[in-house]
């Protein structure tokens, strides 16, 4: 498992909407629902369409592309729950938000 990497302050993250964050080269959707936050991967299964761009509604992203939806908790997808993104760890230190990749 990787170490954590720093994404940015808590401010530069708009409840009710994902933000694309660059971890170890690897494409992370980073959502903010609340005081919460949630990374998944950025690309979605079907034709790799953005996450982060998605229409959020609760706890679920709807690709933008092609309406593919993932549970963003949890990465998984909605249509078929057996399959999903994978989910990564995140930690927030005093305003610092990090992200640790799970693979």
């Amino acid at each position: 498992m990787s170490e954590f990497v720093s994404v940015g302050r808590i401010g530069d993250f708009v409840s009710g909407q994902g933000k694309m964050v660059t971890v170890n080269g690897r494409h992370v959707a980073l959502f903010r629902l609340g005081d919460d936050f949630y990374a998944i991967d950025n690309l979605c299964l079907h034709k790799a369409g953005p996450l982060c761009e998605g229409f959020i509604d609760n706890d679920v992203v709807t690709c933008p592309w092609h309406g593919w939806s993932y549970e963003i908790r949890t990465g998984t997808l909605v249509q078929d729950p057996r399959v999903g993104v994978s989910k990564h760890d995140v930690r927030v230190e005093g305003e610092l938000v990090s992200v640790r990749l799970t693979d």
